[in-house]
């Protein structure tokens, strides 16, 4: 009687290991795309918190804040709550003075999200959201 061989040979092991590397090309770059869209929130959320703090400023002076120390922010800049974005405040040049600001969040160099497509996110007194690069990795707001 001739015994059955159990296992694998080497060429039916070794088209699991290009089906595998195959699939794993293709899921990498999506995950990391991924990743800069989730990480983008950080950012949005910072300049969300700056947007709030300015309208209650200008509720009680009158006049936005220009510096973020007058907005209650003891590490200056404002860095986002997981460190991946830091703020910037400057007069809105559309407003007469004091009655105007822009946000910008910009990514931490050398962070993870330094290479993000979407680059500065801004906002301003009005609302207006935008962006200093492209859109191509999904909207950056």
């Amino acid at each position: 009687m001739m015994r059955r061989k159990r296992g694998f040979s080497l060429i039916e092991l070794m088209i699991v290991v290009a089906i595998i590397a195959i699939l794993a090309a293709i899921a990498v770059p999506w995950w990391g795309r991924y990743a800069y869209r989730a990480r983008r929130g950080d950012g949005q959320n910072l300049l969300m918190h700056i947007a709030q703090a300015e309208e209650r400023y200008y509720t009680d002076y009158n006049s936005y804040a220009l510096s973020a120390s007058s907005l209650g922010y003891t590490t200056l800049p404002p860095t986002s709550e997981h460190g991946y974005y830091t703020a910037t405040l400057a007069a809105n040049p559309a407003s007469s003075t004091g009655q105007g600001y822009i946000a910008t969040a910009v990514p931490v160099p050398g962070g993870p999200q330094a290479n993000d497509v979407c680059k500065k996110l801004t906002i301003d007194n009005t609302g207006s959201k935008s962006q200093t690069g492209n859109t191509s990795n999904g909207d950056c707001w």
